[in-house]
């Protein structure tokens, strides 16, 4: 079996996986339609659907086009290329539960410079116009939708034909097999880390791009940014560069060092985080917001807030990593529990869990401050419409079922010790609530 996937039960598990692989590409297309065709108003998509059924959605959805491809195969070539040809410092992940201990090239802070530059100068100098990755938005995400599943049976075949590590392996079921992937650690060669294109390279290095595209949108639509937009897109981007400033950390967390590439992983960095998690800047191009110098800089300082207080808490662990708990925390030495485990090979090793600082608050108090600051790029939308505000309800949902399964993970990995950690904070998400 798959380790520590099925942490919910059988029915729940291939519930969910049949609906996501079911229901995610669809409803990529309907938040696409419904902030660029139907003025933000989800009931006149559903009014859609329902006086045309599944024929309405057909009719809505755009097919794949030559430029929509070319567009893609030029962004992903123009990343991948930054991912191998850019300098960058050696960097060594967490050793996996068979003891292998993955290398990186950690270039991503000059990859996503290079990118932004790169892009504005474009249309800076007129070479070409971002807008018209907004015009044939649907025909890219489209695109993307079939590609990435296509991608996505390609790394399926390739962990049983070719693994690049001893951390891969089959459950013994085909769905979880595609759904949660079968690598943990897929490579083409030796220094093309697949993981790191997907979710760091195009997933999220699209996400700054969309961003960027959406105020040039809007400013030749309207011959200028509305405030709400620039509120908007300054925190999409503070995100984003803080995501590459840490992105070696990143390499630790569960997506890079538990999560499988499969469906789950690859295909949502591919479709899912260039569609939704830009959605309220999709939202705000064609229903610009007037906030006001005063609510506009109230929004913009609680969210620079917010996501300080996300990058503060990752800084907090992999300071305590580095220096194997020798520093200091909120200006002590920092509590912290010595736990003991085996992995799969047998060999015993020990980790430091730190129970001071931000992360003596809660087991994941990290997820409050990413919330809050996914909310407060919303907001600027204020609330004509629901559907700027589903990627803060859609990451609620995320981290909490994340939350539980790290929690899974590790209550099976570290047994009598994460007891112990529990007892000291008890908390798995909100100090004095859950």
């Amino acid at each position: 079996m798959v380790e520590n996937k099925l942490v919910h039960s059988p029915l729940i598990t291939y519930g969910s996986m049949l609906s996501l692989l079911s229901f995610t590409p669809p409803f990529v297309i309907l938040m696409w339609y419904t902030n660029v065709h139907a003025d933000g108003s989800i009931l006149k998509t559903f009014n859609h659907l329902r006086e045309n059924g599944l024929q309405g959605l057909i009719d809505i959805w755009p097919k794949p086009t030559a430029i929509a491809g070319k567009l893609i195969i030029c962004y992903a070539l123009f990343e991948a290329a930054l991912q191998l040809l850019l300098p960058g410092k050696t960097v060594e992940g967490p050793i996996s539960p068979t003891g292998h201990r993955p290398v990186y090239k950690a270039n991503g802070m000059a990859a996503y410079a290079v990118t932004l530059i790169t892009y504005i100068s474009l249309w800076w100098f007129g070479i070409f116009n971002p807008a018209i990755v907004y015009d044939h938005l649907g025909e890219i995400l489209s695109t993307l939708i079939f590609g990435s599943l296509v991608f996505c049976v390609l790394l399926y075949i390739k962990g049983h034909v070719a693994p690049s590590s001893t951390d891969s392996g089959s459950s013994g079921n085909i769905i979880v097999d595609f759904y949660w992937g079968m690598e943990l650690y897929p490579r083409i060669g030796k220094h093309f880390d697949i993981k790191v294109f997907t979710n760091c390279r195009f997933g999220m290095m699209s996400w700054a791009v969309l961003a960027v595209t959406y105020c040039i949108k809007q400013h030749e639509e309207y011959g200028r940014v509305s405030d709400s937009m620039l509120v908007n897109t300054i925190l999409m981007l503070v995100y984003v560069t803080k995501f590459f400033w840490w992105e070696a950390g990143y390499w630790n967390t569960m997506d890079i060092a538990h999560d499988r590439a499969g469906f789950y992983i690859c295909w949502g960095c591919l479709v899912w985080v260039p569609s939704i998690y830009t959605s309220p800047g999709m939202y705000l191009v064609k229903q610009p917001v007037n906030l006001g110098l005063q609510l506009a800089l109230y929004i913009l300082v609680a969210g620079l807030l917010c996501i300080y207080i996300n990058y503060d808490c990752d800084r907090q662990r992999q300071e305590f990593r580095r220096t194997n708990g020798k520093c200091t925390v909120w200006g002590k030495a920092p509590s912290k529990i010595v736990a003991a485990y085996t992995t799969t090979s047998g060999e015993k090793k020990t980790s430091l869990l730190l129970t001071s600082g931000w992360w003596g608050l809660a087991r994941h108090f990290h997820y409050v401050p990413e919330i809050l600051a996914a909310f407060f790029w919303s907001v600027p939308a204020l609330f004509n419409h629901f559907i700027p505000y589903f990627y803060v309800i859609f990451l609620i949902i995320l981290l909490l079922d994340r939350a539980k399964r790290d929690d899974d993970r590790c209550k099976a990995k570290y047994g009598k010790y994460w007891k112990l950690y529990c007892e000291k904070v008890p908390y798995r998400v909100i100090p004095g609530i859950y």
